[in-house]
């Protein structure tokens, strides 16, 4: 599946499109509050960590696999909530808990950074490193039904399709433009759900 072909004037593998159409998917049913797109995250993950390791994006491979667990559980949190009471419903982060996101983000980056810095062989520790602890709060946050989760989302998705186009994944550059759109189009549907 890795043989080189052309979509949308755009070089890619059909590992890359399953992968692209797959993730589309997932953030389709999320949107929609559909717990579905939870088993649709989990095989897009799995697909995507064989993509990354080919292109020496370490971080965001091994995120792929922690995106497996943490659907795992974001599925089970959304369908049968915290203590089996029932769905969770759309909230929003307390001060204190955005406090302790941003600090999140940042102590995840200095590691990452570090470990991506002494143990791999990218060119991108810092980008990597911040977009995939980025990726690891926004999976969390969305996983509890957090409404900030889309601001994480934009923000990271933005990022990535500048790191993607530099590491000429033209296809899933594009897939995060579309996250970007989508992300919005989230942050507004979820804003009207919102029970907080």
């Amino acid at each position: 599946m890795s043989e080189t072909l052309t979509v949308w004037g755009l070089s890619t593998s059909w590992l890359e499109l399953v992968s692209f159409l797959l993730s589309v998917i997932t953030v389709a049913l999320t949107i929609r509050q559909i717990h579905w797109g939870w088993l649709f995250s989990i095989v897009s993950s799995g697909l995507y960590a064989a993509v990354f390791f080919d292109a020496k994006l370490y971080g965001d491979m091994g995120l792929q696999f922690v995106f497996i667990l943490v659907s795992t559980w974001g599925w089970w949190q959304w369908w049968r909530g915290t203590d089996g009471d029932g769905p969770l419903t759309v909230a929003r982060l307390t001060l204190s808990q955005k406090l302790m996101s941003v600090f999140f983000w940042l102590l995840c980056f200095a590691v990452l950074v570090w470990f991506l810095r002494a143990f791999t062989d990218t060119d991108v520790p810092y980008a990597d490193g911040f977009l995939t602890a980025g990726s690891l709060l926004g999976q969390f946050l969305l996983s509890r039904k957090k409404l900030e989760n889309w601001i994480v989302w934009i923000i990271v998705d933005i990022l990535y399709v500048g790191l993607y186009v530099f590491k000429n994944l033209q296809l899933t550059a594009l897939l995060y433009a579309v996250f970007v759109v989508m992300a919005v189009m989230g942050l507004r549907s979820w804003s009207k759900a919102c029970h907080q």
